[in-house]
């Protein structure tokens, strides 16, 4: 007994060596805890895994996916294991290991339940904005239920290290960041800076405010969108430059690259965001943070979540067909190579660890699969008014339903109940009117998902993604190829590969040089840098650690 007593003590009396004295770099004392310096965490909004071998040969040596494959580990079937896979869900599972199911971002936007209004991600009226008096301001973290491996660290640490994040989108830089980041940065398209809000600190600090001043997107708009490869390569990667189903984010008249940008300098500050120059502009106030707030340079691990959003402004306008994509990823390539360059010098080589993913993939433009005699087409909003007309001849009820939301259809529960109505009978009418479109593979009552008939692997993702007060009532799933949109552009939101299968690359302190091809997950992120770290996996985390990646 005295044996055993002894031993806990002693245990006791070791514990603060390695809970406290812990060491960034490459090697650490004995009896404490090696870590890097800083760990930068890149989500490319809309980037298909294909797209690091599709344009391989047009990436630099020096650039920053070669870096990835050529130094550090990829794992080459990631997959998003959760439906609907939007932006907001993506990022946030991506810090967090878990899925809507537990943190409850659902989508985008959502119709909540409790609150019996449509609600916005990262909306927040109890805050408001610093930087801007526009309401893009008033966001925060708090519709995020679980936390993130940010969080967990700054815990680890007694709140010593620091973690930022920065995006052009509000949802991009703020959910990954987490709930007690020390600052979120997103775009005012209307004002041209990059702002935040009072959840984080009541007076932006003085080396954002210098950011601004600066007005780095009117130099960016001089310099126009001009090709970046010889016009001939394009056509060996990509569709013919102008197409109809190509959107016009610019203007009318402005249908194919080159792109005249300078007019919009000092007048039109969005635009920005549907060019490569948009991530230029993030990854220079992402080096801009590095600097002023001293990442990297204490005694604790410091955290930096960076999101391109960019590629997805692109992708839903033009395809991943088209030749602004092909141009975007290829600049997009020299931008990390060069913030790679950046951390090298400023933090030190292999003193930092850096992953880079996504938060979802993207569908063809459905005129370029008909085009080309692939299966695919539109699901359009015409089919959900036509479904309330139909209900209202056989039920003489109007507006039965309130909505579709992230592939899912909500009942009007109130106007219901107030008519004394079936909800059984309703709910059977949708989900075999939906079962009738030409767009729709299935539909099913949510509450009958475990029991419905369907692969193993859909049924999972479908209940991953579902959270009852934020979820509708009938699920719809709609064939490959399918989107939900109009005649030009395409977008995401399915289970499909080309919506799920993304990439995963890590690289720099602690990780080793290779790749594996067995199944991960979206969710294994968060713990397998938690582990890395040395600190508790974030609260809501069902992911598994990736134990290739070490060295």
């Amino acid at each position: 007994m005295k044996k055993t007593v002894f031993s806990l003590v002693a245990l006791l009396a070791l514990s603060p060596v390695f809970s406290q004295n812990t060491t960034t770099g490459k090697t650490a004392a004995a009896g404490s805890i090696s870590r890097p310096k800083l760990v930068v965490g890149i989500v490319i909004d809309q980037m298909r895994w294909d797209y690091l071998y599709r344009y391989n040969n047009l990436f630099k040596p020096n650039g920053g996916f070669k870096r990835f494959l050529g130094e550090g580990f990829t794992c080459e079937n990631t997959f998003i294991p959760y439906t609907p896979t939007y932006t907001a869900a993506g990022h946030t599972c991506v810090y967090t290991g878990s899925v809507p199911n537990i943190h409850g971002i659902v989508g985008n936007n959502w119709y909540d339940q409790l609150q019996q209004r449509v609600v916005y991600c990262a909306e927040d009226k109890s805050v408001t904005g610093v930087g801007s008096n526009t309401p893009e301001g008033q966001m925060s973290p708090r519709n995020m239920l679980a936390n993130t491996v940010g969080d967990e660290l700054r815990l680890a640490t007694n709140f010593k290290s620091k973690v930022i994040g920065v995006a052009l989108k509000d949802r991009g830089a703020i959910l990954p960041a987490g709930h007690g980041a020390n600052a979120a940065y997103w775009y005012d398209g209307k004002t041209g800076d990059f702002i935040t809000s009072t959840y984080y600190m009541k007076q932006l600090p003085a080396w954002v405010q210098a950011f601004n001043q600066r007005k780095l997107v009117d130099s960016l708009y001089k310099l126009n969108w001009n090709p970046i490869l010889n016009k001939s390569v394009y056509g060996e990667y990509s569709t013919e430059d102008e197409k109809a189903y190509e959107g016009k984010p610019f203007n009318n008249s402005s249908t194919s690259m080159p792109y005249s940008l300078e007019a919009f300098a000092g007048k039109d500050y969005s635009k920005i965001s549907s060019t490569p120059h948009g991530n230029t502009l993030t990854a220079e106030m992402a080096k801009a943070a590095v600097l002023a707030e001293q990442l990297g340079k204490g005694t604790s691990t410091d955290f930096l979540a960076v999101s391109f959003s960019s590629p997805d402004y692109v992708g839903h306008t033009f395809g991943p067909n088209s030749w602004e994509q092909l141009d975007d990823y290829v600049r997009l390539d020299e931008t990390i190579g060069k913030l790679f360059e950046f951390l090298d010098a400023t933090v030190g080589k292999n003193q930092y660890t850096v992953f880079l993913t996504a938060d979802h993939g993207v569908a063809h433009v459905p005129g370029f699969m008909k085009e080309h005699n692939m299966p695919g087409g539109l699901f359009t909003a015409d089919i959900i008014k036509n479904l309330n007309t139909e209900l209202k001849t056989t039920f003489g009820l109007d507006n039965l339903v309130t909505g579709d939301y992230n592939y899912q259809v909500h009942l009007n529960h109130k106007r219901i109940d107030s008519a004394n109505a079936s909800t059984d009978a309703i709910s059977t009418f949708v989900v075999n009117y939906l079962k009738k479109q030409e767009s729709v593979a299935n539909a099913f009552e949510l509450s009958k998902l475990m029991t419905s008939p369907m692969n193993n692997t859909l049924r999972e993702r479908f209940a991953n993604g579902y959270y009852p007060t934020r979820s509708g009532d009938i699920q719809f799933m709609l064939k490959p190829g399918y989107v939900e949109g109009g005649a030009t552009g395409t977008t995401h939101g399915l289970w499909n590969p080309y919506d799920a299968h993304i990439p995963l690359l890590w690289y720099g302190w602690g990780i080793k040089h290779g790749k594996t091809n067995r199944e991960t997950y979206m969710t294994d992120i968060a713990p397998t840098v938690s582990s890395l770290l040395h600190i508790q996996m974030p609260n809501g985390s069902v992911g598994h650690v990736i134990e290739e990646v070490y060295k």
